[in-house]
């Protein structure tokens, strides 16, 4: 009989041991989360345990294709039964079905890559990804995630909240990617409102040198912003000079994903 078998008598309680290696697996999962790659000696270490033990983990959830490893690399990423699983949860799922095509058809339209996003806390998550006909494009997967006040998709999902969940969200100095993120509350209040007015939002090398963006919204049939498609590519190519164009190209995307999600578009 197995320990499993031994607690059907009525005590649905589980090993002390057991409850811990599921928090473990959880949350070397979340590691990978929010650094996007990591090898098992960085998990061990974000994680506290001996190197080991942080295999051990890795390797389930390697078998379960919750993560992979990285060719050649002896790194791992969130693997496809991640994506399998958000692509099934409500109401995500659908927005994936809906705009997978539509991000394909985009994307070789404008020549770069397109991503749709969702708020999750203070970052930014891709559950929607779509590579340009170039070749050269950017490093994002889906299930990626960002601080989004470093990105064209997060800043716009920002502008729906208000002065005090958005203090709550990205403290009171957020983190700098590189000399152009913006640090201070009260300029990224400022740059928020500019969006909002403006309907649609940009990241000129932001997140990351030499990548630039541009996003617009995704509605659902309560008229909230739900998600937010962005264009993004290398910033010798994707010119500021042609953000308002792409942003234009993009929004008529979007509008279409709206309209299938129920979103009466004017």
């Amino acid at each position: 009989m197995t320990e499993l078998d031994d607690n059907s008598n009525g005590d649905r309680s589980r090993p002390s041991g057991a409850v811990q290696s599921v928090d473990r697996a959880l949350a070397v999962l979340e590691i990978l989360a929010r650094l996007g790659t990591a090898g098992v000696t960085e998990i061990a270490e974000e994680l506290g345990v001996h190197k080991s033990t942080a295999s051990r983990l890795v390797a389930v959830l390697d078998s379960r294709g919750y993560v992979a490893q990285l060719k050649n690399r002896g790194k791992f990423q969130l693997g496809n039964s991640i994506v399998r699983l958000a692509r099934t949860a409500s109401p995500d799922g659908d927005l994936v079905r809906q705009s997978q095509e539509l991000c394909a058809e985009l994307a070789e339209t404008v020549g770069e890559s397109v991503n749709v996003s969702i708020l999750d806390g203070n970052r930014s998550v891709s559950i929607v990804k779509a590579d340009g006909p170039s070749g050269v494009g950017t490093n994002t997967w889906v299930g990626q995630s960002s601080p989004a006040h470093a990105t064209a998709s997060g800043k716009l999902l920002l502008t729906e909240l208000s002065d005090s969940e958005l203090a709550e969200r990205v403290g009171e100095t957020p983190i700098a990617l590189t000399e152009k993120t913006i640090t201070d509350v009260p300029a990224l209040v400022e740059s928020l409102k500019t969006i909002r007015e403006r309907g649609w939002a940009e990241s000129e090398e932001e997140l990351e040198l030499g990548l630039n963006a541009v996003s617009v919204p995704i509605r659902d049939y309560t008229s909230k912003m739900i998600a937010a498609l962005s264009v993004s590519g290398p910033a010798y190519r994707l010119l500021p000079e042609r953000f308002e164009d792409v942003a234009r190209a993009a929004l008529d995307t979007s509008q279409q994903i709206s309209s299938r999600l129920g979103y009466a578009v004017t």
